[in-house]
């Protein structure tokens, strides 16, 4: 690893502790000025640590392993799609398995691995706000840090000149909140850092703004949106091959434990590692596809969670 590269992954590092620390010393501060008083905090702004795409404010309960499998199929229209491969149905652009783990109820950490480039990512995911009725706390702050690792053999002897040519980085505050039963909102800067971009014109590292929500339709239905805005921003619009922005929808359907969601959505691929830097497809010529995700959850030690048997969601 380069010295470049060195520093980065030691800044993330220490950026990590340093929020971490801030975190610790705001809820200590907190209680110490008013320990009588009972915190009413608003739960559940999201039903998952995911929503289409995009990470949620959301994280894992204390001591919770989650098991998520993720899967993008093909193109439904366009030239690669249609009834010759089943509407996508036929072909997987994109497969993920990762492990997520509760620390604590606002701290967690993932790793995972996707088919594209087999890619390996590791994050942590820390909530330093939490929204409160009537406290002056009127949003959700989580920080997210993740690195990816591209583990793929080159495929030119010069692709990988340097080890550190096969990591990405990526920094995201996620800011959210719920306005009501009905609405959850939420943004998310992001800045990814890497080493070489396949197109010449575009910048290694990218500043991204998304945007997210959900609408509960019914007692169990709800709607669900993510859309990241890359181009327009550090990315201009002289690339040799043209490159977009990810939307993606679905439907919420919630069954007791568990979470159905159906959905929709323009990105080849799943981690943000891939898909803010690399969508290659448009919802206008046919680059739609269909994709789910099976998650299970397992309560490990002491569990805070009401109902302390194993549950599945998939969503």
């Amino acid at each position: 690893m380069n010295k470049s590269k060195l520093f980065i992954y030691l800044f993330l590092v220490l950026l990590f502790l340093v929020v971490r620390a801030s975190a610790q010393s705001a809820d200590s501060l907190l209680n110490t000025l008013d320990s009588s008083k009972k915190i009413n905090k608003v739960e559940s702004t999201f039903k998952a640590t995911h929503i289409v795409l995009s990470h949620s404010t959301e994280t894992q309960k204390k001591h919770d392993l989650d098991l998520r499998i993720r899967h993008h199929f093909g193109d439904i229209g366009g030239e690669f799609g249609s009834a010759h491969t089943l509407y996508g149905l036929d072909v997987a652009t994109d497969l993920f398995i990762g492990l997520d783990y509760g620390v604590s109820d606002k701290l967690t950490i993932g790793i995972g691995r996707s088919k594209h480039d087999e890619l390996f990512d590791l994050y942590i995911k820390q909530k330093l706000i939490q929204q409160q009725k009537d406290s002056g706390l009127p949003f959700n702050l989580t920080f997210l840090a993740q690195v990816g690792l591209v583990a793929r053999a080159p495929f030119a002897t010069t692709e990988f000149a340097n080890y550190a040519d096969r990591l990405t980085y990526l920094i995201q505050p996620i800011i959210s909140r719920k306005f009501s039963s009905r609405v959850s909102l939420q943004v998310m800067p992001s800045y990814l850092i890497r080493s070489v971009s396949a197109d010449p014109n575009d910048p290694n590292n990218l500043f991204s703004v998304g945007f997210a929500g959900r609408f509960k339709l019914t007692k169990r239905l709800s709607f669900v949106a993510d859309y990241t805005l890359i181009n327009g921003l550090s990315r201009k619009d002289n690339l040799t091959t043209p490159l977009y922005n990810p939307l993606g929808v679905g439907l919420e359907i919630e069954t007791g434990g568990h979470i159905f969601s159906l959905n929709f959505m323009n990105s080849e691929f799943i981690t943000e590692n891939n898909f803010i830097a690399n969508t290659k497809k448009s919802w206008t010529d046919g680059g739609v596809r269909f994709g789910f995700t099976i998650s299970r959850n397992f309560s490990l030690f002491k569990s805070k969670n009401k109902d302390p048997n194993t549950k599945s969601t998939i969503y």
